[in-house]
């Protein structure tokens, strides 16, 4: 049986990818459809539906989205030391279905409660079903970085789908006739629920193939003892939830968790470095730089989460080339269409310049992905000059803008994490990727803190005024991520050098 074949047996698979590869890319695909619609969905519902101002509402979908990965480390932590991965990523997409019905069922009264278990699941699903994918290779299997690029389209494609699916039902700009007003916004959270657990079916069915791959890590302890750490998690981890709810809810106390937790792991970090040599405290010092800097590209890049779901669904028209599309759901999937579109393109042209040997370092690549997220907001800044008099403007224009961030997003995003990997020692490479992905979190937090000023600046403004207060607070943000790619290309002799031979 397929069960007990040996961890050795799935990697020395034949062809291009191994047949798990598969298994996995359909429940993350599922999975990122349930994470990107609920996304899209957030800010709209709280302005519309809940009645919060905008200002509250960016500050709200900031906190949120600072927990989601914020707790991808905690569910990290979680799965290699008690559940393995296999378990932790089931609990994970059983909270996740739970969220979701519940925001289904009642949305209005059950807005935070749905998303405080949402926030836990996804925080014990997500790290985890990307390490599967690394363990169905050897370490110096060439075929590695095919697979990961073949799981990344899943990533994406469900991205697109659910991002623009869930956000268009909702709104009412898909099946008006078949969905009645006062049930679109249930009918989209309901479709993250029945895609997520289309998601956990998916992994159910076929994680015999995984061999070894994923189980718990105590194999070696007596059951009893397992099952009691194994059930002390689960408990654990519903208990957090109340505490996740009154911290979304009540961003104050985002604040003070944020204001500790960054300082305290670069604290943890010195501490650790004392351990290592010159030589590989130097490189830890560029896998710093490298975590602060994704720190600001997220913060501009996760507007579309926050202050460019209302600029869309406020200020932008509903067609492209004479197709009528959902404005919002543009902006929510756009950036997966254009990686799905341009992915292999960017891989091709990284290797013809690496054959000529022009491809720029990590660190010119990461000063570049400003750049382009710079043009993007300009091109989202321009947009004002083609509204008309009610305040809405071109949704062709703005996509254009989505698609030159897209170019910036794959100048970063890809080889961040390989960054961190090579830069850390063995001993501490836990600790770098939990900070890689807390970088995350905090750029997610300042987003939100950004939407909000953005929407402060507009409040009892005309629909035309609001727009150019928008598109004014996006031509700001082009300028500071153009001093930031700038800042990145100067200093890059000073990093590379830090980073010793690593490329």
């Amino acid at each position: 049986m397929e069960i007990n074949r040996s961890l050795e047996e799935i990697q020395n698979f034949k062809g291009k990818y191994p047949k798990q590869l598969w298994y996995l890319f359909f429940s993350e695909m599922w999975e990122r459809f349930c994470f990107y619609g609920m996304r899209g969905m957030l800010v709209v519902f709280m302005v519309n539906h809940l009645a919060m101002n905008e200002t509250v509402a960016n500050l709200q979908y900031g906190a949120t989205q600072a927990w989601v990965y914020a707790f991808t480390f905690i569910g990290g932590l979680f799965a290699d030391k008690i559940l393995g991965l296999r378990k932790s990523l089931f609990w994970g997409g059983i909270l996740m279905i739970i969220g979701s019905v519940i925001l289904a069922v009642d949305p209005k009264n059950f807005f935070f409660i749905g998303l405080g278990f949402t926030i836990v699941g996804t925080g014990f699903f997500k790290p985890n079903i990307s390490s599967m994918v690394g363990q169905l290779y050897k370490n110096d299997d060439p075929r590695r970085d095919a697979g990961f690029s073949f799981f990344y389209m899943g990533v994406n494609l469900g991205a697109l789908i659910g991002g623009y699916l869930c956000i268009a039902v909702a709104e009412g700009s898909m099946w008006q006739s078949l969905v009645p007003e006062n049930l679109r916004w249930n009918v989209g959270f309901g479709f993250a629920a029945i895609v997520m657990i289309v998601s956990l079916l998916t992994f159910t069915q076929t994680q015999k193939s995984l061999g070894p791959i994923g189980l718990s890590p105590l194999m070696d302890i007596e059951k009893s003892k397992k099952k009691n750490l194994e059930i002390a998690t689960y408990l654990g981890s519903l208990c957090v939830i109340p505490l996740i709810i009154i911290m979304v809810a009540n961003t104050q106390y985002t604040d003070y968790f944020m204001i500790f937790i960054g300082p305290a792991s670069i604290l943890y970090l010195f501490y650790e470095m004392k351990n290592f040599s010159l030589v590989e405290n130097k490189k830890l010092l560029a896998a710093l730089v490298f975590i602060i800097f994704s720190i600001f590209f997220w913060a501009f890049f996760e507007q579309s989460g926050g202050s460019l779901s209302l600029f869309a669904a406020n200020n932008l028209n509903n067609d492209i080339l004479g197709v009528e599309l959902s404005p919002n759901g543009v902006n929510n999937a756009a950036n997966s269409f254009f990686v799905i579109g341009f992915a292999a393109l960017v891989g091709l042209v990284w290797l013809w310049m690496a054959k000529r040997k022009i491809e720029p370092n990590t660190v010119i690549k990461f000063g570049l992905a400003f750049i382009f997220l710079a043009g993007g907001f300009w091109i989202f800044y321009y947009t004002k000059f083609f509204a008309d008099v009610n305040g809405r403007t071109s949704l062709g224009i703005f996509t254009i803008g989505w698609l030159v961030i897209t170019f910036g997003e794959l100048c970063l995003s890809p080889i961040g994490m390989s960054a961190m990997t090579k830069l850390s020692p063995q001993k501490t490479q836990a600790v770098i990727m939990g900070m890689w992905f807390l970088a995350s979190a905090y750029g997610q937090y300042f987003a939100g803190i950004l939407g909000a000023n953005i929407a402060e600046a507009s409040e009892n403004a005309s629909n035309l005024d609001k727009l150019y207060v928008y598109a004014d607070g996006y031509y700001q943000l082009g300028i500071y991520a153009l001093i930031a790619g700038l800042v990145l290309i100067l200093i890059s002799p000073l990093i590379k050098k830090l980073m010793q031979e690593v490329k």
